[in-house]
């Protein structure tokens, strides 16, 4: 087991640490988690206990799966057109079977109205990094929905068929989603920012009919046209049907074989939704393909909607007149949960371009002025925020913040006392770690609990959270419990129906169920403390996770290995070894003969750049001999990255496993040095 990174030596003591916030009675008595758990000992029979006994609730959540699971569909309003025949037809992992016989449709449930959804209520507000603001209200995006939907129908798009997107955190890449769910269509998107190969390798997988695009995008206060990468993809994705075309920056902007937005929504149509069984795939999210090409991640209708009702209503306590944001784009999972604020009749906020334009404040500017209620954004803004001695408090009306959420990497020590003191000890602090593979987090807050210095509150409501060692014993089963795998014993909704292009699982058991079969290994490096809160030590494998966008290592190595003068590489990113702040990408390079690093170092960064993404060049590019291989040729990514993390070599990597055991050389120096 890895050991503790530095930082965190205070947390894993017996001691208790420091409350940065607590509930008060009231507060905790009127939260919509309190609500559901005397609704589930009213109407299920289930005793909780005289209080608000959050243990208690988590603890029949992974015990009674069906009867909490049917709980969360009764109380949170899921609307089945067809009952389902029971609750878990299997419990098996890789495999549950949810809800079968039970049909229902995710944009019924964004879409139709509902408190908070009536036609005059807001349920979008959009702002884009140069000022420009637009309002939307439900009646506004149902009529914009029926339109696209009317679009997807003229073009031919049928039920199963997939519709992608190349587009921002904007009002019509929602339309077109809501549009192609309320069709049955399944969904994908990339930020335009990504490069044509990042895009191709996901696209291509899915073979689209119709492909969303913009003709540019904003970012640092500069302009992007990216007319050039979608006429590439054009001629790329062969099963192309329609290039719909959004003029994001110039009104006038125009391509060559694409349709126009005004004229594919031209036409009024009505606003139906098709009745599409519980497992129906929603979208395909992809993993950061570290072993070869993204895998495309399946998701679920009937999952994703109970997931994000029982994530957002009740760990979020959002609800009609609260405003949620979250600092996303729609390359990354936290989109796909952020547009879920309209399931439980919040108004969502989009934001797109740079945090940090025109100003360090631009994103506490706009939760003052649109008074965010739940307030997301990554560990590393918070960081970032830190470093340069930001206290919103003292600029901005920060008063209707009730929570601030952190996701993308573990929030250090220090970030969890900023946003307390910064920002105002009013407000909940939201450390919440899960992922892509599930869309939501297995360890996260609750409006019941408190949050203690440096730690995850609770385990989700229906997530079993334990802690593996190498042997799958329960560390947990001891106190205090020791840093080991996360895992989760029993299944949940949002887990992925499939992998794309798996047809007999295969790749879908290797990525989750492999190490310990019929159990879901996550990745992640985490521990239990006695009060029920976790605290994660960062990522078990290899994602590069900058600035909360996930790439992996087989795009990196796409690019770098393309150049001649390239003869191997590796990259290792340590912020995802739980670094205090984002640490540093780092690319060794074994250079071929005469070629050196000095020339090849400036059009690798400008290739990476452009073919993934700004957030993907290196810090440092460091000249090697050899890149160190197991015996079966696979490069060594995470011995190397639990080597710069401190850990000892012997436990690290077993020498007897390696081709080239010598090749470790100068990460050891590295790791000496740091």
């Amino acid at each position: 087991m890895p050991n503790t990174p530095g930082g965190r030596e205070g947390i894993q003591g017996s001691g208790n640490p420091e409350v940065l916030w607590s509930p008060s009675a009231e507060q905790a008595s009127k939260s919509a988690m309190a609500g559901f758990a005397r609704w589930v000992g009213e109407h299920k029979g289930v005793d909780l206990g005289p209080e608000v006994d959050y243990a208690a609730l988590h603890e029949w959540s992974v015990r009674d799966l069906e009867g909490f699971w049917s709980a969360v569909a009764e109380h949170l309003g899921a609307t089945f057109h067809d009952a389902p025949r029971t609750v878990l037809g299997s419990r098996d992992m890789p495999g549950a079977q949810w809800f079968p016989g039970a049909t229902l449709n995710y944009a019924e449930h964004a879409l139709s109205p509902r408190p908070g959804r009536k036609d005059a209520d807001i349920a979008v507000v959009f702002a884009r990094e140069d000022g420009l603001e637009r309002i939307v209200s439900h009646a506004q995006l149902r009529d914009l929905v029926a339109r696209a939907r009317a679009g997807l129908v003229a073009a031919g798009v049928r039920q199963g068929d997939r519709v992608v997107a190349l587009a921002p955190n904007s009002v019509e890449t929602l339309a077109m989603f809501l549009a192609a769910a309320s069709l049955g269509a399944v969904w994908s998107s990339c930020s335009p920012d990504f490069g044509v190969r990042a895009v191709q390798d996901r696209f291509a997988q899915v073979e689209p009919v119709v492909l969303l695009a913009v003709d540019g995008y904003l970012y640092g206060g500069r302009a992007f046209d990216i007319r050039d990468t979608v006429a590439a993809l054009m001629g790329r994705l062969p099963t192309l049907r329609r290039t719909v075309m959004v003029p994001y920056l110039d009104p006038d902007a125009a391509l060559e074989g694409t349709t126009p937005w005004a004229e594919f929504t031209a036409e009024a149509g009505p606003l139906e939704f098709a009745s599409l069984p519980f497992d129906h795939p929603l979208w395909v999210l992809y993993s950061s393909g570290t072993t070869g090409l993204p895998k495309g991640i399946v998701h679920s209708h009937g999952g994703i909607v109970l997931e994000h009702l029982k994530s957002l209503r009740l760990h979020n306590d959002l609800g009609p007149g609260d405003t949620f944001f979250w600092f996303t784009t729609t390359g990354w999972m936290m989109w796909n949960f952020l547009v879920g604020g309209l399931l439980v009749g919040s108004r969502i906020l989009l934001f797109d371009g740079s945090p940090v334009q025109p100003d360090a404040g631009a994103l506490w500017s706009l939760a003052e002025r649109h008074g965010i209620t739940v307030f997301g954004v990554s560990a590393p803004f918070v960081q970032s925020c830190l470093k340069a001695g930001l206290r919103p408090r003292d600029h901005y009306d920060l008063s209707r913040m009730r929570a601030l959420g952190s996701t993308g990497s573990p929030l250090s020590v220090e970030g969890f006392r900023w946003v307390s003191d910064a920002c105002g000890e009013h407000i909940q602090i939201c450390s919440v770690s899960g992922g892509t593979d599930v869309c939501t987090a297995f360890v996260c807050a609750a409006p019941t609990v408190p949050v203690w210095l440096g730690e995850l509150s609770v385990a989700a409501l229906g997530a079993d959270v334990r802690s593996f060692d190498e042997q799958g014993e329960d560390l947990c089963s001891d106190a205090p419990c020791a840093v080991g795998e996360l895992v989760l014993t029993t299944p949940m909704p949002s887990m992925p129906v499939m992998f794309w292009n798996d047809p007999n699982g295969t790749r879908l058991r290797e990525a989750y169920h492999e190490t310990y079969p019929g159990v879901w290994r996550h990745g992640d490096w985490v521990h239990a403390t006695p009060r029920g809160s976790f605290v994660i030590h960062g990522r078990s494998d290899s994602t590069l996770n900058r600035g909360g966008v996930r790439m992996g290592t087989a795009d990196f190595y796409a690019v770098v290995e393309g150049f001649g003068e390239v003869g191997d590489s590796l990259v290792i990113d340590t912020t995802a070894l739980g670094a205090q702040e984002e640490g540093e990408l780092l690319c060794f390079l074994v250079l071929s003969p005469g070629a050196t690093l000095g020339d090849v170092e400036p059009r690798l960064r400008k290739a990476l750049r452009s073919d993934l993404s700004p957030r993907h060049v290196p810090d440092r590019f460091v000249a090697i001999s050899a890149v160190p291989r197991t015996l079966n040729g696979k490069k060594c990514e995470v011995p190397i990255k639990r080597i710069l993390a401190g850990v000892s070599p012997d436990r690290a990597v077993s020498a007897g496993a390696l081709q080239n055991p010598e090749a470790l050389a100068p990460f050891l120096d590295l790791a000496g040095t740091r």
